[in-house]
C-alpha cells in the first residue's frame, strides 16, 4: 500500500469552533519557512460546510477547501469538535478511508471525539482535554483513555490534551518529520520551549512562581549544560539546597515528571541534536550526554524513539534531503 506524503495537510474548521486550536495549526504548519531550507508542508483549511463558520470571540471564518481535499491528505488535523454532538456520517467515511490508505489522523482537544467516532482508536491510547477524559473513557470504553498525558502518539493516530498542549503536539509532529534541528527552530520562532514530553502531566499540582527568586529553574538549566556528567536526583537536590526526597517532590509538582525522567529525555534530546549536526561515533555522543556506551544509547533510543541512533542520524543528519518517515514515533 503506497502511504500518503504527511507533508500534505489539511485541517478542518467548523462552526462554532475554538479559533486558537486552528490558530496553533496554522501558525505551525501553515507559514512559510524558507530559512529552514526542506520542502514544508502543504497547508489547506477545509470545512463541512462552505457558508461563513463563527468562531470563538466572534470571529468568521470561511474555509476555501471542502472535504474533497481528504482525497489527497497525508495528515488530516481535527482541531476541536462540540463534546456532545455526533460528528457527521461522511465526514467519519472519508476519515476511515483516508487512514486506510496511510493518512496520519491527528486530534487537538476535544477533536479526539471526532476520531474516536470512526471506531479507528478501539484498542489504542488517547488524551483529551482533562475536563473531557471521563466522558470519552465512559462514551468509548475500547480506548485506553491516558487523562494525565500532554499528547498520545500511536503511529498513525496522535492526540492532545486541551488548547496549549496542542502546540507540543503539533511541534512533536515536527520533530518527527523533520527531527529535532527543525523542530527546535521552528518552537524558537513560536518563541517556545524547545520540546516537552507527552508523558508530562497536563497541569501542575500549584501554580507558577517567580524563578528569578526560587523554583528549579536554575538548576534545569544547570543539568542541561552538565548533561556529560553522571548526574544523580541527589547531586540536583544538592544544587537545589534541598534534601533528595523534598527536591523529588517539588520536582514532580513543577514539571509534572519526576527528575530520573527528565534527565533521560534531556540525554536522549541531546543525542538527537548531536546525531544530526555533528560526525561523532555513537560512542563518542553516548558519552557526550552521559550514557557512557552505545550500547546504552542505543536501549534508550530505541525504548523512546522506536529507532536505533544510526538510523536516526541516516534520515534527519544536516545534508539529509529526504526526512519523512510515515507510521514511525519520534520524539
Amino acid at each position: 500500500m503506497a502511504l500518503r506524503d504527511p507533508r500534505k495537510l489539511a485541517a478542518m474548521a467548523y462552526d462554532g469552533m475554538g479559533t486558537f486550536e486552528l490558530g496553533i495549526v496554522s501558525e505551525v504548519f501553515g507559514l512559510s519557512r524558507p530559512e529552514l531550507n526542506v520542502p514544508w508542508y502543504e497547508f489547506r483549511v477545509f470545512s463541512l460546510d462552505r457558508a461563513p463558520l463563527r468562531g470563538t470571540g466572534g470571529i468568521r471564518v470561511q474555509a476555501p477547501h471542502g472535504m474533497g481535499v481528504l482525497r489527497s491528505a497525508g495528515t488530516i488535523i481535527i482541531p476541536g469538535w462540540h463534546v456532545d454532538e455526533a460528528p457527521p456520517e461522511a465526514l467519519l467515511r472519508r476519515l476511515r478511508a483516508a487512514h486506510a490508505v496511510g493518512a496520519r489522523l491527528v486530534s487537538i482537544c476535544s477533536g479526539v471525539f471526532v476520531l474516536a467516532a470512526t471506531g479507528l482508536l478501539d484498542g489504542k491510547r488517547a488524551t483529551t482535554h482533562w475536563r473531557y477524559a471521563e466522558r470519552l473513557a465512559a462514551r468509548y470504553p475500547r480506548i485506553q483513555v491516558e487523562a494525565d498525558r500532554l499528547y498520545v502518539d500511536e503511529g498513525s493516530i496522535l492526540t492532545s490534551a486541551g488548547s496549549a498542549a496542542g502546540i507540543d503536539l503539533c511541534l512533536h509532529i515536527v520533530r518527527r518529520d523533520y527531527g529535532a534541528e527543525v523542530a527546535n527552530s521552528v518552537a524558537r520562532r513560536l518563541v517556545m520551549p524547545p520540546h516537552r514530553d507527552g508523558g508530562q502531566a497536563q497541569f501542575v499540582a500549584e501554580p507558577l512562581r517567580d524563578r528569578r527568586k526560587e523554583g528549579l529553574a536554575p538548576v534545569l538549566a544547570w543539568a542541561q549544560a552538565n548533561l556529560a556528567r553522571a548526574l544523580r536526583v541527589e547531586d540536583l537536590a544538592r544544587r537545589a539546597a534541598m534534601s533528595p526526597r523534598t527536591f523529588a517532590r517539588q520536582f514532580v509538582r513543577q514539571n509534572g515528571t519526576t527528575p530520573h525522567q527528565w534527565l533521560m529525555h534531556q540525554r536522549v534530546l541531546a543525542a538527537q541534536r548531536r546525531l544530526e549536526r555533528t560526525a561523532e561515533s555513537i560512542d563518542q555522543v553516548a558519552a557526550a550526554v552521559g550514557l557512557e556506551s552505545a550500547a546504552t544509547l542505543r536501549v534508550h533510543f530505541a525504548r523512546a524513539l522506536g529507532i536505533s541512533p544510526a538510523a536516526y542520524r541516516r534520515r534527519f543528519s544536516t545534508g539529509t534531503t529526504e526526512r519523512i518517515e510515515t507510521g514511525r514515533r519520534f520524539i
